[in-house]
């Protein structure tokens, strides 16, 4: 019998492709094409048999317009559209120009800092998924001043690998090998884009025959084509242009409604179409910067007319349009935030209500609630994805194109680009602070299992003692009351199980109050969450409760406590280091001395 046999010491068939692989890219690669910007790029994609690619890369670009493409590599469809999108955003910004003759290749500095320019532009680009970990940040300046950073103090370990050519660069210079003139990649991703924001501004107005309504549509129009900052903003708000909705909510010239993203204009008013865009870039600060939920309980007249002093100095700063007549500009004002505006203006209150906005004297320009009018949208996105999405990514273009913003102006965007922190990581920090990790000791007393390759030599066993498992606890004092909501108490008592086992905290001391304090002792992490049984549901008194954990002889004075409740509760004084977690919404009766954790 010829041939080797099967089990056998003989050649072996290679194993098939997994058709996933093909099967996923082909996907990905159509949402690339797909998407009006990155699908209006004439580039080649080459793969099968591509060997440029290392092999723990996923695609490189090179600068003459091919995108090679590992073909070994499995990836889900939506991360091979980042990688592609990766790529191409590197030829589109201007980090591989096409020419001729000889190339010099960028070093690692500028790679790792042009893959850190793209990565944080993906971020707010909504297509696919990275195929790595980013980082939860990044720092700002553009290419140049990140490779000066880079070769001053080095490269951040979580920068140097943050491209999709895996250990190699995934950029790479190539002179330019056909007859015609090089491609201006950057010229063809910025009209790409312009017509992409184009078409969503059309969409997004309802007027798909294109036909100009005013001046106002104009001004709109110029935003997305020329003015980045505001370019995506604009093309996904709506200018509402109506008489009468003018007339019954008395708008004077303008007003805006973030939730709808819509501007509400007065087409009787005649201003010039720089008067227009000055009006228009007004209204849509408004909306971007969310003024109307910062307002907190500030009288919101007085916080819109700060509001305005503030934007109206940086249009002027920026040079946006023309300032119409009689809005509102204070030189003594220039550099503060709405807030500080507001502090200063509410010393003269009866000059300030004189005043007037750019809806009229004695009433904000920015709206509650939508108005009312037959093309107003069924359903409205994510505000606050649209919004930062929007103002990201048109800093990240305009700071390219256009040159510098007024410094309050990029602090706030600045702020938009780091949302805060999960509820439950700024609590396990808070535990990472104040309640010690146990530290293991080794002893021959506790013999560890023996390794295989050495079974004659013993080993020390890992144990904790005593007095460390007494030394690392905390205090929990739970709000047992009718008024607390069961799947909240869950989630909470979840996610302090969850740490305690991690940081492998023994046990922590919980006492449940209402009218009166039950002590439930000791409590190991899987029972704080698994078998915690709510006891008592009569009113809120949680002060017997500290004071059970503040005298227990056998609770240590240095362990913190963790005050859970509904915030429905009488005031409280905790005489040592502590933390209060609350539901998203409710507030403490009185002035709380340690941090406010609210679960979401």
């Amino acid at each position: 019998m010829s041939g080797p046999r099967r089990g056998g010491s003989g050649h072996r068939r290679p194993a098939p492709p997994d058709p996933r692989i093909e099967h996923n890219y082909q996907l990905g690669l159509s949402l690339v094409r797909a998407d009006r910007a990155m699908g209006a790029l004439d580039v080649h994609f080459c793969r099968t048999s591509c060997t440029r690619v290392p092999k723990d890369g996923w695609a490189l670009a090179e600068s003459d317009g091919c995108v090679h493409v590992n073909p070994l590599r499995l990836a889900e469809p939506g991360q091979w559209a980042w990688v592609l999108a990766h790529c191409l955003l590197h030829l589109g910004f201007g980090h591989l120009p096409a020419a001729r003759g000889a190339r010099t290749q960028p070093d690692r500095y500028d790679v790792a800092a042009r893959c850190l320019v793209v990565n944080r532009f993906q971020q707010s680009f909504p297509l696919g998924t990275a195929p790595f970990e980013l980082p939860e940040s990044f720092p700002g300046g553009d290419e140049e001043q990140l490779a000066a950073r880079f070769r001053r103090d080095g490269v951040p370990e979580q920068f140097a690998r943050c491209g999709t050519g895996g250990a190699e660069p995934d950029q790479r210079l190539e002179p330019w090998p056909y007859d015609r003139d090089p491609e201006d990649w950057r010229e063809a991703l910025a009209r790409a884009l312009t017509r992409t924001v184009s078409a969503s501004m059309a969409a997004a107005g309802g007027d798909p025959t294109g036909v100009r309504k005013g001046p106002w549509t104009r001004a709109l129009d110029w935003f997305v084509s020329s003015y980045p900052l505001l370019g995506g903003i604009a093309a996904g708000m709506t200018v509402v242009a109506d008489a009468d909705i003018a007339r019954t909510h008395r708008i004077a010239v303008a007003a805006v409604n973030s939730a709808a993203g819509e501007i509400y204009v007065n087409p009787l008013r005649t201003h010039t179409e720089d008067e227009w865009r000055f009006i228009l870039a007004h209204e849509m600060l408004h909306a971007a910067l969310r003024h109307g939920d910062r307002c907190g309980p500030r009288d919101p007249y007085l916080f819109n007319v700060a509001c305005d002093y503030v934007i109206n100095a940086w249009l002027l700063e920026m040079g946006v349009g023309s300032m119409p007549a009689g809005l509102l500009h204070d030189p003594e004002l220039a550099g503060l935030s709405a807030e500080e505006v507001y502090d200063r203006i509410t010393t003269d209150l009866r000059r300030m209500r004189r005043l007037a906005t750019l809806r009229g004297k004695g009433l904000g320009d920015i709206l509650g609630e939508p108005l009312a009018h037959p093309a107003a949208p069924a359903e409205h996105v994510d505000l606050d994805e649209f919004y930062r999405r929007g103002l990201l990514q048109g800093f990240d273009l305009h700071d390219r194109v256009r040159g510098t913003l007024p410094a309050g102006l990029v602090e706030e965007i600045a702020a938009l680009a780091h949302p805060p922190l999960p509820w439950d990581v700024r609590l396990a920090r808070w535990f990472d602070e104040y309640v010690p990790r146990p530290q293991a000791l080794r002893s021959f007393a506790r013999p560890a299992r023996r390794q295989a390759s050495t079974p004659d030599i013993p080993r020390a066993g890992r144990y904790f003692p005593p007095e460390e498992q007494d030394r690392c606890t905390f205090g929990v004092v739970l709000d047992t009351s009718g008024s607390m909501d069961r799947r909240l108490l869950g989630k909470a008592l979840g996610a302090i199980a969850s740490y305690a086992e991690s940081r492998d905290v023994p046990a922590a001391r919980v006492v449940f109050c209402d009218a009166a304090p039950y002590d439930a002792g000791f409590m190991p992490p899987t029972e704080i969450a698994a078998r915690v049984r709510i006891r008592g549901r009569g009113g809120t008194v949680l002060q017997p409760g500290v004071e059970l954990l503040l005298s227990a002889e056998d609770f240590p004075a240095t362990a913190p406590i963790l005050v859970i409740t509904d915030g429905e509760c009488d005031p409280l004084r905790v005489r040592r280091e502590h933390a209060f977690l609350l539901p998203r919404g409710a507030r403490l009766p009185f002035a709380p001395r340690g941090p406010v954790f609210e679960m979401h």
